[in-house]
């Protein structure tokens, strides 16, 4: 087995001289037993998950800032979004509620909205406003 050496400095004058490191309780390294070090992680509280409910939108008149709808579905969304003459006339926010605010879409989900003018429409009875 190899030793290991210290520098002593402890002699007076201007000598010093090596010497081997003192190991008392030397155990020769086949006899070491390991320690073995077992982790447990610390327990999850259970998290209630809600059932996922569908976005509640809400639609402002740009020009006037006037809300003709909130608190709807995506159908009743798109449906408010009928009148209107282009995707820049209204203003689309949908509900979260883990800020419990308001949220304006972005342009491209307004977009995908106003897409939907069309589909919606084909589906739904025609009527006349008289």
């Amino acid at each position: 087995m190899a030793k290991t050496w210290i520098l002593d400095t402890e002699t007076k004058g201007t000598g010093a001289h090596i010497a081997p490191l003192p190991r008392p309780n030397a155990v020769p390294p086949r006899e070491r037993a390991l320690d073995t070090v077992t982790l447990r992680r610390p327990e999850r509280r259970a998290v209630r998950s809600e059932p996922a409910r569908s976005p509640m939108f809400k639609v402002v008149d740009v020009m006037s800032a006037k809300v003709i709808t909130e608190g709807v579905d995506a159908r009743a969304a798109v449906e408010a979004l009928g009148p209107m003459r282009s995707v820049h006339d209204a203003w689309v926010y949908v509900w979260v509620a883990s800020s419990r605010r308001w949220r304006l879409l972005t342009f491209a989900e307004q977009r995908s909205l106003w897409r939907m003018r069309a589909c919606v429409g084909a589906e739904a009875p025609a009527h006349d406003g008289a």
